[in-house]
């Protein structure tokens, strides 16, 4: 089926037309959305406080608290009820359970830990971070509120 040269035209129109914003106003938008875009359908946030840089092993680990280091050993024997004896800071911040509140308390509170002994002018002392974690395991509701808080501090960090 060969198109005639009206229909050639018309679809070049069409091709042409489409490359433009309908008006100034989208264009503006079009150009703002483009510089603030990274160019990546997904990024994943690695800033040098999350708890995906710490388990990247990018960088030593404080030598105040080892990569073996147990939960149990550093949060104190309460965590043992949620998280056992075994489980140590580098599997915890490690973990892909982000849709679990315990488990996403645990994974904030290790790098809000690391963080705390690691990052000057980091907005929790290491004292008030195991503090806050023991408070925090008294309810979901407050597990989860306590690892949102952690999760602030822990993407704002430089």
């Amino acid at each position: 089926m060969e198109l005639s040269p009206l229909s050639r035209l018309v679809l070049l129109l069409i091709l042409f037309l489409s490359c433009f914003p309908a008006s100034e106003a989208a264009a503006t938008t079009t150009r703002a959305a483009q510089q603030r875009r990274p160019g990546f359908v997904f990024t994943r946030t690695r800033g040098r406080c999350t708890p995906q840089f710490w388990s990247s092993r990018s960088e030593a680990w404080p030598r105040m608290v080892p990569q073996t280091s147990t939960v149990y050993k550093v949060f104190g024997s309460r965590t043992s009820e949620r998280y056992g004896s075994d489980l140590t800071l580098m599997e915890a911040t490690g973990r892909n359970e982000d849709e679990k509140v315990y488990p996403r308390l645990l994974k904030q509170a290790s790098a809000a830990l690391l963080n705390s002994y690691a990052r000057k002018g980091f907005p929790y002392s290491a004292w008030e971070v195991k503090t806050l974690v023991i408070q925090a395991l008294v309810s979901e509701e407050a597990a989860s509120l306590q690892a949102k808080h952690f999760s602030i501090a822990n993407e704002a960090c430089t």
